[in-house]
């Protein structure tokens, strides 16, 4: 992945959100590079089954990273050297995940608070990653803004980019991105900054393109229900203009995402887990309230296959 070519349009690792089946519909939609769902080096390093289906992406997602968490350098490194063997086409830190679990362990952006400890943890994967890319993910700081001094010491560290979102952990993913923030610690940089958060519609992607000087963006929730925003954002930068799925369209999408899930996944966790990507995918549209609990009443993929091609009649016969 070459950072340096500016202009790109990432999805953004999303826990629970951004597995194999979100990541391939967002490619096909225009999304310049995806990245797994984050991964504990912990978990590679005592071998854990489910860590390791986390690393597994294919030719459809290319360019993948490898996002990994973790605070002990040495177990980073070792869990960069394990993801290579996976061939991303780079490697993320996360080092701005706000929830509880991960911060009271030391990890995500409890890191904010320890910047030599930060710094450490970056060398040692720096090193371990070779010529693979590693980047960087983070936040404001934890409750106060440390993002200028926090990204300058990635870089310094070797970082090959940074992707700062635009909040502190304190403000978890409330209130609004202070994108300013981003505009100025782009300044700072002799590396790529990759702009994150509060990018709902194609509009505020290039928004933030032209506010803060970034050199790319980071798309998260804005993607959800909607994956057609990466070629929305694409058009709207060379046309003007964009194109709004219609409801068939967002049915037809919707199930993409089902029957892609229920080839990488067994039926039942593809059965639980395709539900809330389906509903997202129709919210807002006619009669989705009443469909939206049809949905998550059914048990296995028949059940909701049979419900998304009731809607999709009714939706065909109001068109």
């Amino acid at each position: 992945m070459n950072f340096a070519e500016r202009g790109k349009v990432f999805l953004a690792p999303l826990a629970g959100v951004t597995d194999r089946a979100f990541r391939e519909i967002c490619r096909s939609f225009g999304a310049d590079g995806v990245c797994t769902e984050m991964v504990s080096a912990k978990g590679i390093w005592y071998k854990d089954k489910k860590t390791a289906d986390l690393l597994t992406f294919g030719e459809k997602e290319i360019p993948c990273g490898i996002q990994l968490f973790g605070s002990e350098p040495e177990i980073v490194a070792h869990a960069v050297t394990h993801a290579l063997s996976y061939h991303p086409q780079w490697i993320d830190l996360n080092m701005g995940c706000p929830v509880p679990k991960i911060v009271k362990n030391g990890d995500g952006s409890a890191l904010m608070k320890n910047l030599p400890l930060a710094e450490q943890v970056i060398r040692a994967a720096v090193a371990a990653a070779g010529d693979t890319p590693l980047t960087v993910k983070f936040r404001l700081g934890f409750e106060s803004d440390v993002s200028g001094e926090f990204a300058l010491m990635c870089q310094d560290a070797g970082a090959a980019a940074v992707c700062l979102h635009a909040r502190t952990r304190s403000q978890m993913y409330s209130g609004k991105a202070d994108w300013s923030a981003i505009g100025r610690v782009k300044t700072m940089l002799s590396i790529p900054l990759i702009g994150n958060g509060d990018i709902f519609t194609p509009e505020d992607a290039l928004a933030m393109f032209e506010t803060t000087g970034c050199d790319h963006v980071m798309v998260a929730r804005g993607a959800l229900g909607n994956p057609q925003i990466f070629s929305q954002i694409k058009q709207l930068r060379e046309t003007g203009r964009y194109d709004l799925p219609t409801p068939a369209e967002r049915l037809q999408t919707a199930r993409r995402i089902a029957e892609t899930m229920f080839l990488y996944k067994p039926e039942v966790l593809a059965a639980a887990e395709a539900k809330k990507q389906v509903v997202w995918c129709i919210k807002g549209m006619r009669h989705s309230a009443k469909y939206k609990n049809t949905i998550f009443a059914s048990r296995n993929g028949e059940e909701l296959f049979a419900v998304l091609a009731e809607y999709e009649k009714e939706v065909l016969a109001h068109e």
